[in-house]
């Protein structure tokens, strides 16, 4: 069974609270749920990390390096800021998909640069929290494919 890692940034914790407006009423818990079920329909293992600390989603990529097939990443706001998590990002030799949960080129100008989308396989915005699902559906095609 392929082993896929969910990473999710700062902020992302308070799903469903915070700005439903822009991020729609879905808890983080809510993402996880639905990441593993259609990874699990896939014959993928997740495992789903959320923290507001940078050092810790680097720890978290570093550790992908050694078990994992494929990364999801939303950075959230270190997506804009983050040439740290773009290095450890480069170290990562498998597929790795960018997930938005807005359409960050629609929002404030500063938003619409990603460091971490040099280095993506692919990149989904706008998408909602279903750009989770659509992401692990990528990677478990992507994962068949280097596979075959």
């Amino acid at each position: 069974m392929s082993l896929v890692y969910v990473l999710n940034g700062p902020n992302l914790n308070l799903l469903g609270k915070r700005q439903p407006e822009i991020y729609g009423s879905e808890t983080l818990d809510d993402v996880e749920a639905d990441c593993r079920k259609v990874a699990a329909e896939h014959g993928i293992s997740i495992r789903f990390h959320q923290s507001n600390r940078e050092y810790e989603i680097i720890d978290w990529i570093h550790e992908a390096r050694e078990s994992a097939a494929g990364i999801v990443i939303n950075p959230a706001a270190f997506t804009h800021t983050s040439v740290a998590i773009l290095d450890a990002l480069n170290t990562f030799d498998a597929p790795i998909i960018e997930v938005h949960i807005s359409n960050i080129h629609k929002r404030e100008a500063f938003r619409h640069h990603s460091y971490v989308s040099g280095v993506a396989s692919g990149v989904i915005a706008g998408f909602g929290t279903q750009g989770y699902q659509l992401a692990i559906q990528r990677l478990a095609f992507l994962i068949k494919k280097a596979a075959a």
